[in-house]
């Protein structure tokens, strides 16, 4: 029997989610029943399962990729930062605690245990599992307690890809210097290496790829090349640390600004938005000039209370002017809280118990309260559907204006309800829909209230162009590496 793949790193953000989803996507093609695992996912940028529970977005691109749907097995354990030292535990898909970094080092052997049953159950429906490790599978203070990265492939019996990131330099180093770290069991388990993000032509590499196998008596699969056709969501907000520069933007062309907020979460909702073409798509974290922009949007966040607190400190004044201007403001999820009157957390679920003025742009108010809210949405704006996602601490209740959606169904159950709130001045719009511009009769409304209805959108809508990008992927990844040593 085939053993199972385990995808590690010498290094954070060096590529090991999308190596993970060309991988399951090969396999799958080749008619391999293949799913994808991490045992522990940090990251405010979750999905939801058909099912209703929650769970990494990573994963959910790499069952979409494997051609399957995702489940909680999967990744069993997503830590949800709410602050610096502080996460909101997802276990098996459902909240199971709010733990300091210390109260979560202290039950790693719970854990883990959840994580090894969570694998096994995985292993009973599918013939190869992948499985992806956490930061640097080498850092030595943390070995101990790692659940994620030698400790789940030795559990899974997994051969182990070593991905280093030749574009940040230091490729050698990372490579040679991961392995000195590691004890001689973990250096043996591991096969072989990929490099990701190479620049330039690969003929020129050719001497460092056999310096390498020399220096380290181990296979490089092969060298990936830097991509630019296809777009594959990432897993964290790396790719948004640098926000925009309005100076930057073509005066010529429409843009819309989304506020990168201290604990910004699901920032892949507007991925489709920024494919729009004749649209410019930024975030920014400090009020350059909004008047610039047809439309200002307020993510969601995982510390609603504290990023309101923030956003009032630096946004609160431009926005509220921008509005006077007649500018657009949409907010999602925490974003929508945000716009409202007020956050009442009387219970502390996002920290101190307390409540938080809003911004006063919408005539809502938010009672953060249990149990959290995980579903897939379809929903209706005007006769036009979509399809989106909610995930949200609390109950916003409307006093005045009127509801902004009507969603007719959550996770396939039919309904009828109310959602979101739009301004009496149909200037500001609030919405818990994650997604919600995935679709894209609904993206061209929401251009043409904001006055752009001459933007042309393809017909085609997210999920299908997902669809040819995880064929691109894997196109890409198969050019390049030896995949019969691999597998």
């Amino acid at each position: 029997m085939k053993k199972n793949i385990a995808v590690l790193g010498t290094g954070s953000d060096v590529g090991k989610s999308i190596i993970a989803a060309g991988v399951c996507r090969s396999l799958a093609d080749r008619g391999i029943k293949v799913a994808p695992f991490k045992s522990q996912n940090m990251s405010n940028n979750s999905g939801i399962t058909p099912e209703g529970l929650e769970m990494g977005r990573a994963q959910i691109v790499q069952a979409e990729a494997a051609r399957i749907h995702p489940q909680v097995d999967m990744n069993p354990i997503l830590l949800k930062p709410t602050g610096e030292k502080q996460s909101q535990v997802i276990l098996n898909g459902l909240v199971h605690d709010n733990q300091t970094a210390m109260d979560y080092h202290h039950s790693k052997e719970f854990y883990y245990k959840e994580a090894c049953s969570a694998f096994d159950r995985l292993s009973e429906k599918y013939d190869r599992i992948v499985l992806e490790g956490a930061g640097s599978c080498a850092e030595v203070n943390l070995m101990p307690s790692d659940i994620v990265n030698f400790a789940m492939a030795e559990y899974a019996e997994a051969n182990v890809v070593l991905v280093a990131d030749i574009h940040r330099g230091g490729v050698f180093a990372q490579l040679v210097g991961t392995l000195e770290c590691l004890p001689p069991s973990s250096r043996k388990r591991i096969k072989g290496f990929i490099i990701n993000r190479f620049r330039g032509d690969i003929a020129l590499f050719k001497d460092g790829v056999e310096w390498i196998e020399k220096k380290t008596k181990k296979k490089v699969f092969g060298v990936l090349p830097w991509y630019s056709h296809f777009k594959i969501d990432a897993e964290d907000s790396v790719e948004i640390e640098e926000c925009g520069n309005i100076h930057t933007l073509d005066q010529k062309t429409p843009a819309v600004a989304v506020i990168r907020l201290p604990h910004i979460a699901n920032f892949t909702d507007f991925r489709a938005l920024s494919e729009i073409k004749g649209l410019q798509t930024i975030f920014i974290d400090s009020p350059q000039n909004l008047s610039r922009f047809k439309a200002i949007i307020i993510p969601g966040s995982k510390n609603t209370r504290a990023d309101l607190d923030w956003l009032k400190a630096k946004f609160e004044s431009p926005l509220k002017e921008f509005h006077r201007g007649k500018g657009h403001i949409l907010g999602i999820c925490g974003g929508y809280q945000m716009l409202g009157t007020i956050v009442e957390d009387p219970l502390g679920l996002e920290g101190k118990p307390g409540n938080t003025e809003g911004l006063g742009l919408l005539p809502v108010k938010t009672l953060l309260k249990a149990p959290k809210t995980t579903t897939v949405s379809e929903f209706e704006w005007e006769g036009r559907k979509g399809k989106g996602y909610e995930i949200h601490m609390g109950f916003t209740e409307l006093f005045s204006g009127t509801p902004f959606l009507c969603v007719s169904s959550r996770n396939t159950l039919a309904c009828d309800e109310p959602e979101g709130c739009l301004s009496n001045d149909e200037l500001v719009a609030g919405t818990y829909v994650h997604g919600f511009f995935d679709y894209p009769s609904i993206s061209l409304k929401w251009l043409t209230m904001i006055g752009l209805p001459h933007l042309v959108i393809e017909e085609e809508n997210h999920t299908s162009k997902k669809e040819k990008d995880y064929d691109l992927l894997k196109i890409h990844f198969e050019k390049y590496i030896d995949l019969e040593t691999l597998y």
